[in-house]
């Protein structure tokens, strides 16, 4: 399968890209500076340099997304950002993107939320900002009928070592999760249609990846 992931340069999309193509996937991802290009190579994707926070859907499906079987929404505005840029990156660019996947004919879609991501967190704090983004941005795709969605809310990020035993449900309660293992999850997630249409969590658990989203899907 082509898979492009937007955010392409993040912690997550390093890792899962190199999975990927580990699977001998063709793999795509969206980056804003060009100074990235080498490590996207290194990682097995090839490099596309475009700015989500200022290009069309028209050009982003142009230049990224034609011929692709599953979009990855895993870009950020991340920390120390304003909250301008939780709303032009975290739910902007997932809705441009989704608009832009929609009218290149990709009907897989998988977004990286967050846990507690709700479009009407209370709050004026940066994180409120930031979870109200994120919970318009799931809103967003899961109400275009052309996309089959899948949202991912991982826990409280580390980077230990992945142990690829997990606890994914549609509520998991709160907890840590490596990257290693979120990468890893996705993984599972772009190759099955199983969980269209589900929001999941994700933690550390004792249930191994692949069995885990199987669970997950037919636990529905």
């Amino acid at each position: 399968m082509r898979i492009v992931i937007a955010g392409g340069h993040g912690q997550i999309a390093l890792r899962l890209e190199r999975l990927l193509a580990a699977r001998e996937h063709e793999v795509a991802g969206i980056i804003r500076k060009p100074g990235q290009a080498e490590d996207l190579r290194a990682a097995g994707a090839e490099p596309v340099v475009l700015d989500l926070e200022s290009a069309s859907p028209d050009e982003v499906a142009a230049a990224a997304l034609r011929g692709a079987d599953v979009a990855v929404f895993a870009a950020g505005a991340g920390p120390g950002s304003s909250t301008e840029r939780k709303d032009t990156v975290d739910r902007g660019a997932a809705v441009l993107f989704a608009d832009a996947a929609e009218q290149a004919g990709v009907r897989r879609y998988v977004i990286v939320s967050s846990m507690g991501a709700d479009p009407a967190q209370q709050g004026d704090e940066v994180f409120d900002h930031y979870l109200r983004a994120k919970g318009a941005a799931d809103a967003y795709v899961l109400a275009k009928p052309a996309l089959d969605v899948t949202v991912l809310r991982p826990g409280m990020l580390t980077n230990d070592a992945g142990t690829g035993q997990v606890n994914l449900a549609p509520s998991t309660g709160r907890g840590p999760v490596p990257r290693d293992d979120v990468a890893a999850t996705l993984v599972e997630l772009v190759e099955t249609t199983a969980t269209v249409g589900l929001t999941l969590e994700l933690i550390s658990g004792t249930v191994p990846v692949a069995e885990a989203v199987k669970n997950a899907a037919s636990s529905t």
